[in-house]
């Protein structure tokens, strides 16, 4: 399972044509776009996630692919609706002592935003909603077996090549097992990125999560390169990074990770 992943992962990176000419400006507007967590423009992200240093002992490590469809719905003339799904694919080792290997997928995450389709006088984008967890994890060992919402809320402002601006939720549980922890975590994505004129685009955020029930940090800092081609004439975005784990809890992730996939747009 984990060099299938892998495998996709490279394949993905290594398809298209990373040394041509550059992208007209559509691809600049494109990219910029992408920087847009509520952007009316629809994409397919395929994230890989690379961490290690995991579980008591500190040596788990975890895979994971995340697909996270980007859906844009118009609802009249001066609002969007924002779809944006977060379906987990994870293969781990050794992540609790004597657990061995699991593959399968996690816990989707829904997340809807209500967004204005037009920037405020000051140029402020911005949107709100709610979140939901679906305990949909195919191994108790990938997934909370929680079923959990809250509200979720997005605000950037985009000027020039500039980017700046963040992504919060908050989720409670509310079902599941009762045997599991309770689920009430807040997570918080600051971010600046910045579009060059050839739509390279270099990003640095923070997934900062705090859970309050057991009073932990998860902070892990990443910092990605993208660069939007063309591949049979359709604008994709190929990326690649590094993460590092700021603070985890104690059988959390540790020291350096890598990120890299690909997002697949469909503009209008």
């Amino acid at each position: 399972m984990r060099r299938h992943l892998v495998a996709v992962g490279l394949s993905l990176l290594l398809a298209g044509p990373w040394g041509g000419q550059a992208l007209a400006q559509d691809a600049e507007e494109l990219a910029q776009q992408l920087a847009n967590p509520v952007a009316s423009l629809i994409s397919v992200p395929f994230q890989f996630n690379q961490d290690d240093g995991i579980g008591p002992n500190g040596d788990g490590s975890r895979l994971v692919l995340n697909v996270q469809p980007v859906i844009p719905f118009s609802i009249g003339e001066n609002w969007n609706l924002i779809s944006r799904t977060i379906v987990p694919i994870i293969h781990q080792d050794d992540v609790v002592p004597g657990s061995g290997s699991q593959s399968g997928l996690g816990d989707i995450l829904q997340s809807f935003f209500f967004s204005p389709k037009a920037p405020t006088a000051g140029g402020v984008i911005w949107g709100l909603g709610s979140v939901v967890l679906f305990p949909t994890a195919t191994d108790d060992l990938l997934g909370s077996e929680k079923w959990g919402a809250g509200p979720t809320g997005v605000v950037l402002v985009q000027r020039g090549p500039w980017t700046v601006g963040g992504l919060a939720n908050h989720i409670w549980s509310f079902a599941g097992d009762d045997a599991r922890a309770d689920i009430n975590r807040t997570f918080v994505q600051p971010f600046i990125s910045y579009t060059t004129e050839n739509a390279w685009t270099f990003t640095l955020q923070t997934e900062t999560a705090y859970d309050w029930e057991a009073e932990d940090w998860a902070v892990p800092v990443n910092a990605v390169a993208s660069k939007l081609v063309r591949i049979g004439g359709k604008p994709v975005s190929l990326f690649g990074g590094v993460r590092y784990w700021a603070d985890s809890p104690a059988a959390g992730p540790d020291g350096w990770g890598i990120r890299f996939g690909a997002t697949f747009l469909f503009p209008k």
